[in-house]
């Protein structure tokens, strides 16, 4: 009898599909290989039936199976299982998707409390602006952009990247001339523990060739870590960074590279979306998980470190 995946995995979101088709096609694909593997035969009991012999009747003890218990009479094994989605992409983008299944759901919680920064590779195109900021939008408005130059591009940026710093700094409630904010920052642990408006910590140019851009880490050269965003977020900053070029610019593609401890290598291709596979990402991803939440939510909360343990225990011993 196959055992019952617990604990977290990531997959890839393609583009043009909503992300609670990808978790339902995740949950289907289970289900079905749960249910097709081997199970353990009925259960058997006594029953006294007439002798087949020729002579005076007799009862006699023979052993047969519960048919109640019997695969074709209870039906499937196992009708849902409770898989949990992390940090949501909507139909548009793709990338790096979090799920949880069993006690994994509350991992989900767990690094959700950890407001871990998040990675995009954000392509644009200037000389267009269109409703929704994206390229397949209603288009508004045609442009100029041939007085824009990549020293142009780069001081915007640079701009966006130190407003956020400061908004970083503001929305963590640390002083910054105490201990406690040079320990944070030695172990990198200087974010908003709370709700906050998206931020953006590190935002640099990839390519250039106009009128296309790229934002975000492609081929290991650039990259765009965010907090508390969302993709329409994001592609609206590319609509702002055009009008503060003196142009339009609209997003052509929003792809998530990172979700905190979670990459590209950890994303599982739809091809891989079975039982097999799934187990083995929940294996190799279990440490760094785990090291995670100690490093960040041990200095917060030590107690939930110990719900987390006490979780997995139980997982291990059932």
């Amino acid at each position: 009898m196959a055992a019952v995946p617990a604990g977290l995995f990531a997959v890839y979101k393609p583009p043009g599909v909503a992300w609670n088709r990808v978790r339902d096609a995740v949950e289907g694909r289970l289900l079905r290989e749960l249910n097709a593997a081997p199970a353990r035969p009925p259960r058997s009991r006594i029953r006294f039936l007439p002798a087949a012999s020729a002579g005076p009747p007799e009862l006699v003890a023979v052993r047969v199976p519960v048919l109640a218990e019997h695969r074709l009479v209870r039906g499937p094994r196992f009708t849902q299982l409770k898989i949990g989605a992390g940090h949501r992409l909507d139909v548009k983008a793709s990338g790096v998707f979090v799920l949880g299944v069993g006690h994994g759901n509350k991992l989900l919680t767990h690094l959700y409390n950890c407001h871990l920064t998040k990675v995009y590779t954000v392509s644009g195109e200037f000389g267009k602006a269109t409703e929704d900021f994206s390229d397949t939008g209603k288009l508004i408005e045609k442009t100029t952009f041939d007085h824009i130059s990549r020293e142009k591009l780069e001081r915007i940026l640079a701009v966006i990247q130190g407003t956020n710093h400061k908004a970083l700094l503001m929305h963590s409630n640390i002083d910054m001339k105490t201990q406690e904010a040079y320990e944070l920052a030695v172990k990198g642990l200087i974010r908003p523990m709370g709700k906050s408006p998206p931020i953006i910590t590190a935002i640099r140019c990839l390519q250039f060739a106009l009128p296309q851009f790229q934002l975000g880490n492609l081929s290991d050269l650039l990259e765009i870590h965010c907090l508390h965003e969302t993709q329409q977020y994001l592609r609206k900053v590319v609509h702002e960074i055009g009008l503060e070029l003196k142009s339009s610019a609209v997003c052509t593609q929003v792809r998530r590279t990172r979700d905190g401890v979670f990459t590209l290598e950890d994303a599982l291709l739809r091809t891989q979306w079975n039982l097999q596979s799934i187990q083995n990402a929940i294996s190799d991803c279990q440490l760094k998980v785990k090291n995670e939440l100690e490093k960040t939510l041990g200095h917060w909360d030590g107690g939930v470190l110990q719900e987390m343990d006490a979780d997995t225990d139980h997982t291990a011993n059932s």
